[in-house]
């Protein structure tokens, strides 16, 4: 189920990516390996134990779903191995008559940045820290020719193809099990990077700015959200515990100092297009993430502060475009 053929096939013809392809499949076997991730085998089980149903009907514009004809067995077959793939952090997703409601609703961030994108008409993209891909999907539903996530969580890889074989197994969206440090050195590769919810986890925001620059093609677009805090030029949380019970927090910049990290690492035209303090609405616990959520990471007698007296999360969505 998580085969990596035809990628490998297609990336032959993008002349910019076909460099990589030497040292992609020891990568990924890398990523793969039951030795990192214990549970692997059950997680591939799983896919290996999903009802085959007939090809349904693919929406990806609008929302992310696929309709069609599916009987009651294969429907609860469908749901018992999709939620042996918990917790489901992004989404929502609609598989036949199967409503999957993640912890976040993804689908409101998408719509807050559609409307600052460079059209993705065929465009290469790159989803950075894509989680299980909602957001390739909807760059693919968008009109790219192909994108590629990239998320070290093996997980997310496993929730990912089980859900490209309702959505797809032909079309030209793939998640790696990697992170960003794995892509070769000043790529130059993609016209459209997204990196959404992972500069607050670098130790260097710095150097992680300079690898996504890499990743870009001469005035390629650089989508960047991050969490930040209220503040002019210069102001920056770097907390010394846990943010939001997070332990892997290490710099919250205002969105100010983060434009102008922004510049300082050559980008040019980078711009603030969006801020939002995140709601209850948009990030929770549901049948398909049990665990803690955001109500259990703020002070309940002052909810715009953390448990641990920090700010609440504000998230700052941006454009810059690559030199």
């Amino acid at each position: 189920m998580i085969d990596y053929t035809q990628l490998y096939a297609g990336l032959q013809h993008v002349p910019a990516l076909r460099q990589w392809l030497a040292q992609l499949p020891g990568q990924v076997a890398e990523g793969l390996s039951p030795h990192r991730w214990g549970d692997l085998p059950d997680w591939r089980a799983a896919l290996q134990a999903l009802p085959d149903i007939p090809h349904g009907v693919v929406e990806l514009e609008d929302r992310v779903r696929v309709s069609g004809d599916i009987t009651a067995q294969q429907r609860r077959q469908l749901e018992t191995q999709l939620r042996q793939l918990h917790p489901w952090r992004k989404g929502p997703w609609e598989i036949f008559d199967l409503f999957i409601d993640t912890e976040w609703r993804s689908d409101w961030k998408w719509e807050r940045l559609l409307p600052h994108l460079e059209p993705l008409q065929n465009r290469l993209v790159l989803d950075v820290g894509c989680g299980n891909g909602y957001h390739c999907w909807r760059s693919y539903g968008a009109g790219a020719r192909r994108v590629l996530g990239i998320d070290p969580s093996a997980k997310f890889v496993a929730q990912f193809y089980a859900l490209k074989k309702y959505l797809g197994s032909d079309a030209p969206v793939d998640l790696l099990p990697l992170g960003i440090e794995a892509l070769p050195e000043n790529l130059r590769a993609f016209d459209t990077t997204f990196s959404m919810g992972v500069l607050y986890h670098r130790r260097s925001p710095m150097d992680h700015l300079r690898e996504l620059r890499d990743t870009l093609r001469p005035g390629g677009q650089l989508v960047l959200e991050t969490l930040v805090i209220d503040g002019g030029v210069g102001e920056c949380l770097v907390p010394e515990g846990r943010y939001a019970k997070m332990r892997n927090v290490w710099f919250i910049p205002s969105s100010a100092t983060l434009e102008s990290w922004l510049r300082k690492c050559g980008f040019e035209q980078p711009r603030t297009v969006n801020l939002d303090t995140t709601s209850l609405g948009e990030q929770r616990r549901t049948e398909w993430m049990h665990f803690e959520s955001l109500a259990d990471f703020l002070d309940p007698e002052s909810p715009d502060r953390t448990v641990e007296g920090h700010p609440a999360p504000k998230r700052a969505l941006l454009v810059a475009t690559a030199p």
